[in-house]
């Protein structure tokens, strides 16, 4: 099974969206831009947020059983990904590639 790099591309906020439609709460995301983890597989890498696993883990599990060319061609380096997690309000978007090491 190879291993996956998985890179905190961007980071959005939707403040309005925040306004119009959430109860107010104190720390959301601990995720920074340019942020770096490896996967295992199916093990969620240690500090790596919880729900945004459950939204990249089949793209993760995917790619890391020598999986590729998701949706016939949508991205350049067809072992690669960018997937984003399912928080509507500050979505993060990362890019999940494939590393020719061994896990």
């Amino acid at each position: 099974m190879k291993k996956i790099k998985i890179t905190v591309v961007r980071k959005a906020c939707y403040k309005d969206l925040m306004e119009k439609y959430e109860n107010p709460i104190e720390h959301a995301c601990d995720l920074n831009e340019g942020q770096v983890f490896i996967a295992n597989g199916w093990e969620r890498p240690e500090g790596f947020c919880i729900s945004a696993w459950e939204s990249i883990s089949p793209f993760v599990m995917t790619l890391a059983h020598g999986g590729e060319n998701f949706y016939g061609g949508w991205m350049k380096n067809p072992k690669s990904a960018m997937i984003s997690c399912n928080d509507g309000f500050r979505p993060v978007s990362f890019l999940i590639e494939t590393l020719e090491e061994e896990g």
